[in-house]
């Protein structure tokens, strides 16, 4: 009985090492126009939404160690295909305006930032004054 479990450990181990090989694709794409904002709204931006909807990610050491690694390229690429602040400046007017109001919807809704990451990066919580900044900025108050 105790061969089978040594067996499985080692096939296990042997498995893990095999797929660090396997590239997750993390990437960090020029800056074409980023956003132009106030520095409060900019400051909230970048503590909770540019690791996943930017081309300016911080890749932390788990985004390096697969399968865990698949899943964070995952998420930033799909993120980044929603709403990509590194290319705001690329997108009219009217598209920024909607843009910037769902993201105030799905922030509202609880949607964003995503659970897990919040897991890991407690600092993107967003506060009540954090949302109010950032509901006046897509309202054009600030």
């Amino acid at each position: 009985m105790k061969r089978w479990i040594v067996r499985i450990a080692v096939a296990l181990a042997v498995l893990f090492v095999a797929i660090q090989l396997a590239p997750a694709g993390r990437t960090n794409p020029p800056v074409t126009k980023t956003l132009e904002a106030p520095p409060e709204v900019l400051a909230i931006l970048r503590r909770s939404c540019f690791d996943c909807h930017s081309n300016e990610s911080r890749w932390p050491w788990y985004a390096y160690v697969a399968p865990v690694s698949w899943l964070v390229v995952h998420d930033v690429d799909e993120g980044r295909r929603e709403l990509n602040f590194s290319h705001w400046g690329d997108m009219p007017q009217a598209k920024r305006d909607s843009k910037a109001s769902s993201m105030v919807e799905e922030i509202e809704g609880g949607e964003m930032p995503l659970e897990p990451y919040l897991w890991m990066h407690s600092d993107a919580k967003l506060s009540p004054a954090d949302l109010k900044v950032l509901q006046s900025w897509s309202e054009g108050d600030v």
